[in-house]
C-alpha cells in the first residue's frame, strides 16, 4: 500500500484571505508574456540546446510575438554566456523586445551577469533566492532575517551595477520556492527588495511569484496572489508576475486564477516544457484567451510550423492530445460528435455566421493552420453517418441523401471494424463507388436512347445479362419513368421510384453531375448513384445500380 501518512499540507494560507478574484468570470485582456524557453525550458532538456539551436529558438519566439524573453543564466555555463554575447554583438534583439537574464543573489554571479550584459540596449535582470521553510532549514540553514538579507544585498548590488553599466535595465525579483514559504514572509522579502529599488510608474520593477513546485490547489494560489497584490509596496510601480509549474497538473489554472487575482504578467514556455512536469504552457493560456474572443497578442496561426521547430530544437514531442496543438485535438471519431460537427459547419455556412459556435470545436481549426478535410472528422469503427457523409462531401463533393448516408455509414464502419483500422477519405470513396456507382455485376446497360412519341418518352435499352444481350422498349412520362418501366417489364420486379436527387460535383460548366436514386420494394429502399457529365445518363445509371442491388 502507498504510505500517504508521511505527507502533509506544505503550503501556507495568507494572513488575510479574500476572494475578490472569484467574482470575475473572465480575463478581458492578455497579460504580459515572458518566454522562459531558452532558460528554464532549456535547462530541463536531456540534451540542452547548443548555440545555433538557441539562436533558432530565439528567432522563433520573436516571430511568435514575445516581447520579453528570458534568454540565459549567463553565469551558469560558457554556452549560456556565449549565447547572450552573440545576440548582443550580432544585434539580433529587436527594438521592441527586452531580453531577461537570471542570476542568484550571490555577488560573483551577479557581477558575471553584468559582464555578459555589456552593450545590451535593454534588459531585465532577474534576481532570486530561495525562501521556503524547507530550503531555509535544510539547504541554507539560515534564519528568516538572514535569507531576507541575501535578497536585499543582491538587490543593492544589482542596482549599483546597473547604474555603472551602459544600457537600460529593469529589475525583477523572485522568492524562489514560494509555495513552501509563509505568504506574509514572502511579501516581507519582496517589499524589502522594492525598498531598495524604489520603483515608480515610469520605472517599474517586476515581482515574480513562482510555483517552484506546485503543491496547493489553484484557488489557494489565487488567494495568495491576491494578498500579495493588495499588500505590495510601490504597487503602482510594480508588475506582479507569476511563474507556475505543473506538478499537480494545474499550471494553466494557477496562471488564469492568478491573473484574476491581480497578476499582470505570466512566465512560461511553449508546450509547457520545463523541470519535472514542466512550466505553464503559454500556448494553452494564449489560445484559451483567443477562444473567448480576447486578443492573446501572440501569433499561433501556423501551429504546425511551431511544433516542427519546437520538436527539432528540443528533441521533445508534442502530445497528440495537447490542447490546440496536438494532431488529434480537433478530430472526432465518434458518430454523434461527427454528425453534430457536420451539421454545425453546414449551419454556419448557410447562415454566413461571423461567430464561431460549431459543436465540439472550441476554435476554428483553420485559425491555427489546420484543415477540415484531414484534421476534423476521421472515420473508424466508432464513427457514424455524419462523419462518412462529411468526408465524402469535403473531399469529393458527394452530398449523400439522408437515408443513403446512414447506409453508407454502416458500410464504412463495417470495413473499418473488419480491417481494424481508420479509413481515409480515399478508402471511403472507393467503398462508395464499389457499392453504389460501379455495382453492375448482375446486369449492365450497353446502350440507352430516347424518342418522343405523342407527348411521352420512349426509352430503348440494350441490356446484357449473363452473357445474353436484349433490347427492350418502354413508354413513360419522362426519361427516368420510361427507363423504369422498361426495367420493370424486363426484370419482372415491382418497386416504386421513391427518391431522386441530383447535383453538380463542381462549379465549372464542364463539371460532372451525380444523381441518386432510391427504389422501394417490400418496405425496403435500395440506393444507387450515377456520375456522368450528362444528368440523364447519370440518372439512368443510378437506377441501374439500385436495381442490381435489388435483384
Amino acid at each position: 500500500m502507498m504510505d500517504y501518512n508521511k505527507y502533509k499540507r506544505g503550503y501556507f494560507m495568507p494572513p488575510v484571505i479574500t476572494y475578490d478574484w472569484v467574482k470575475k468570470d473572465y480575463i478581458d485582456k492578455a497579460p504580459l508574456w515572458c518566454s522562459v524557453d531558452l532558460r528554464d525550458g532549456n535547462q530541463a532538456l536531456v540534451k540542452p540546446m547548443n548555440l545555433q539551436e538557441k539562436l533558432d529558438m530565439f528567432r522563433m519566439l520573436v516571430k511568435i510575438g514575445f516581447k520579453e524573453i528570458e534568454v540565459a543564466f549567463p553565469a551558469a555555463s560558457d554556452t549560456e554566456f556565449q549565447f547572450l554575447r552573440t545576440i548582443i554583438e550580432e544585434k539580433m534583439i529587436p527594438e521592441d523586445v527586452t531580453i531577461q537574464v537570471l542570476t542568484q543573489s550571490r555577488e560573483h554571479i551577479i557581477r558575471r551577469t553584468f559582464q555578459a550584459l555589456e552593450g545590451v540596449p535593454q534588459a531585465i535582470v532577474h534576481l532570486y533566492n530561495s525562501t521556503s521553510v524547507a530550503q531555509r532549514q535544510q539547504v541554507f540553514q539560515k534564519s528568516k532575517e538572514e535569507i531576507k538579507q541575501l535578497a536585499v544585498d543582491g538587490a543593492i548590488l544589482v542596482k549599483e551595477l546597473a547604474a555603472s553599466t551602459p544600457g537600460n535595465f529593469r529589475f525583477q525579483y523572485s522568492p524562489e520556492s514560494f509555495p513552501g514559504t509563509e505568504v506574509d514572509y514572502a511579501l516581507e522579502v519582496c517589499n524589502s527588495v522594492l525598498e531598495v529599488w524604489q520603483p515608480d510608474s515610469a520605472h517599474k520593477a517586476i515581482i515574480n511569484i513562482p510555483t517552484t513546485v506546485e503543491i496547493a490547489m489553484p484557488h489557494v494560489f489565487a488567494s495568495q496572489i491576491e494578498y500579495i497584490h493588495k499588500n505590495l509596496a510601490y504597487r503602482d510601480g510594480v508588475i506582479l508576475s507569476v511563474h507556475p509549474h505543473n506538478d499537480r497538473g494545474s499550471g494553466v489554472t494557477d496562471a488564469e486564477y492568478a491573473v484574476l487575482a491581480g497578476a499582470d504578467r505570466v512566465e512560461g514556455t511553449l508546450f509547457g516544457n520545463g523541470e519535472r512536469t514542466g512550466n505553464v504552457d503559454i500556448i494553452t493560456l494564449a489560445m484559451n484567451l483567443y477562444s473567448h474572443g480576447v486578443n492573446p497578442e501572440l501569433d499561433f496561426s501556423n501551429m504546425m510550423e511551431i511544433i516542427e521547430g519546437y520538436e527539432r530544437l528540443t528533441n521533445m514531442k508534442v502530445s497528440e492530445r495537447h490542447p490546440y496543438a496536438g494532431q488529434l485535438v480537433f478530430t472526432a471519431f465518434s458518430g454523434s460528435h461527427q454528425d453534430a460537427i457536420a451539421k454545425g459547419m453546414q449551419w454556419r455556412e448557410k447562415h454566413n455566421s461571423p461567430i464561431w459556435d460549431v459543436p465540439y470545436l472550441p476554435i476554428d481549426p483553420k485559425d491555427v493552420g489546420r484543415n477540415y478535410e484531414t484534421d476534423v472528422i476521421r472515420v473508424n469503427s466508432q464513427s457514424g453517418k455524419g462523419g462518412v457523409g462529411y468526408m465524402l462531401q469535403q473531399s469529393y463533393g458527394v452530398q449523400l441523401p439522408t437515408g443513403m448516408k446512414e447506409e453508407m455509414g454502416y458500410l464504412a464502419k463495417g470495413a473499418s471494424d473488419q480491417g481494424e483500422k481508420e479509413l481515409t477519405a480515399e478508402e471511403i470513396y472507393s467503398l462508395f463507388k464499389a457499392e453504389y456507382v460501379d455495382n453492375t455485376q448482375k446486369f449492365d446497360l450497353l446502350d440507352c436512347h430516347f424518342n418522343k412519341q405523342e407527348g411521352s418518352i420512349v426509352a430503348t435499352l440494350e441490356i446484357i445479362r449473363g452473357g445474353k444481350r436484349d433490347k427492350i422498349n418502354a413508354l413513360g412520362n419522362g426519361h427516368l419513368d420510361s427507363v423504369s418501366n422498361a426495367f420493370k417489364a424486363y426484370l419482372g420486379l415491382n418497386y416504386d421510384l421513391s427518391f431522386y436527387e441530383e447535383h453538380s460535383l463542381g462549379r465549372e460548366s464542364s463539371a460532372q453531375a451525380i444523381a441518386y436514386v432510391g427504389l422501394t420494394s417490400n418496405g425496403k429502399i435500395y440506393w444507387g448513384a450515377g456520375i456522368h457529365p450528362d444528368i440523364i445518363q447519370a440518372s439512368v445509371h443510378a437506377m441501374l445500380v439500385a436495381l442490381n442491388r435489388m435483384a
